[in-house]
């Protein structure tokens, strides 16, 4: 599970991609501080299951503080794009590579329009951070289409000479980028292209594709950062109605960035996605208590949390539908070392019990004979679909 952290120059992206990992990376109210991409774990949040049992959980990765379970995912934090890095412009086609692999996209915007296009700063309210959501997916679209439309001639003729399917040679092609077969036949049938003759498909219709492809294979959910300045949910009530297709979440990545080094001092108690923290220092001073109490007047009370773990939820649960699913003992909770349901698994929505079985392990996938829903202490099947938060026994052949 990869999410790419995206957007133009200076937009606090860096600064998002450090509250969520706490990662030693160099923030700088500058544009192109970041060069070369940065990589780390962050965690999605969901309720452990161990609450249901009236146990405490001991996970092998990430952690569970209050019943609340923290799975590790990927973070790609890529420098600013500009207009034109789709044709290699700033380095351009370096940058977008570092996205191939990116399941989904978190794109920083600052919602208070307190930074230009090149990433200078300007007076609040000045720059229209709407014109970063429209360039962004322009350069995007760009890129996909660059890369369907480079030797398609000669590609289109081969497929009909070979006989072979348009579905899965474009799969081939493009499966560096996450595109999916399904993706591919499922934007054919959308646009009603002719599969029998790829080499009549105008560049329009090319084009049509590509801008398909990407939103299938790269979705951006949208992250209005800088909300902690006075006047910007203004500018987010009026994004939020002029571009209805993305989902929005007001954030102020300084915020969390604060708590979560607070947090880490052992100056605070604080559970991120949270809309409170408590004080358990005595050893703050006055600007730094003061500074807390902007956080907590400020943010978490006008928006319910400071935005981050929110965006990180909502890409791996509503734009890319996944599911988290235990393995777990119908008997024992413990695995051989006895920790207390140490995993969890992130799987898409609408996985079988031997999906989940070949997830965990190839061989347990192979020697599959049943699996058990241990909440419901039922037997089930293994075309069983399982829900969010369920816990799982497989049984497998000795």
């Amino acid at each position: 599970m990869k999410i790419g952290i995206v957007g133009a120059p200076n937009r606090g992206k860096s600064t998002f991609f450090k509250s969520a990992t706490l990662a030693d990376v160099e923030i700088a109210d500058r544009p192109f501080v970041t060069i070369k991409a940065n990589t780390g774990i962050a965690y999605v949040k969901v309720d452990c299951a161990d609450s249901f049992f009236n146990v405490q959980c001991n996970p092998r990765f990430g952690s569970c503080i209050n019943h609340k379970r923290f799975v590790p995912i990927e973070l790609i934090d890529v420098a600013g794009l500009i207009r034109g890095s789709y044709a290699g412009k700033g380095l351009g086609n370096e940058f977008l590579n570092d996205l191939r692999e990116a399941d989904a996209l978190i794109q920083v915007i600052d919602i208070s329009g307190s930074v230009n296009e090149a990433g200078e700063k300007v007076e609040p309210f000045s720059y229209n951070p709407s014109e970063d959501i429209e360039f962004l997916d322009f350069e995007l679209n760009m890129w996909y289409y660059q890369i369907l439309r480079k030797g398609w001639d000669k590609f289109a003729r081969q497929v009909k000479q070979e006989k072979a399917s348009i579905i899965k040679a474009l799969h081939k092609q493009l499966s560096g980028l996450k595109v999916t077969e399904e993706y591919v036949e499922n934007s054919i049938k959308s646009l009603k292209l002719n599969v029998e003759t790829p080499e009549s498909w105008s560049d329009q219709e090319l084009m049509n594709l590509a801008t398909e492809l990407r939103h299938k294979s790269k979705p951006i959910i949208i992250a209005a950062n800088k909300i902690d300045i006075k006047g910007s949910e203004k500018n987010l009530e009026r994004i939020k109605k002029e571009f209805l297709k993305y989902k929005i979440i007001p954030c102020s990545a300084d915020s969390e960035l604060a708590l979560r080094e607070c947090l880490k001092k052992d100056l605070i108690k604080y559970i991120p996605g949270e809309n409170n923290f408590e004080i358990i220092s005595k050893e703050l001073n006055e600007k730094q208590k003061a500074a807390l109490e902007f956080i907590q007047e400020e943010v978490l009370t006008n928006y319910n949390s400071t935005g981050v773990q929110d965006l990180l939820n909502a890409a791996v649960f509503d734009l890319l539908n996944y599911i988290a699913v235990f393995p777990g003992g119908m008997n024992n909770l413990k695995d051989k070392d006895g920790r207390i349901i140490p995993d969890c698994f992130l799987i898409p929505s609408g996985s079988t019990a031997l999906d989940f079985a070949f997830r965990i392990h190839t061989d347990i996938g192979n020697n599959f004979i049943k699996a058990f829903d241990v909440k419901k202490r039922i037997v089930i099947g293994k075309d069983h679909k399982l829900g969010n938060l369920d816990v799982i026994e497989i049984a497998t052949r000795k």
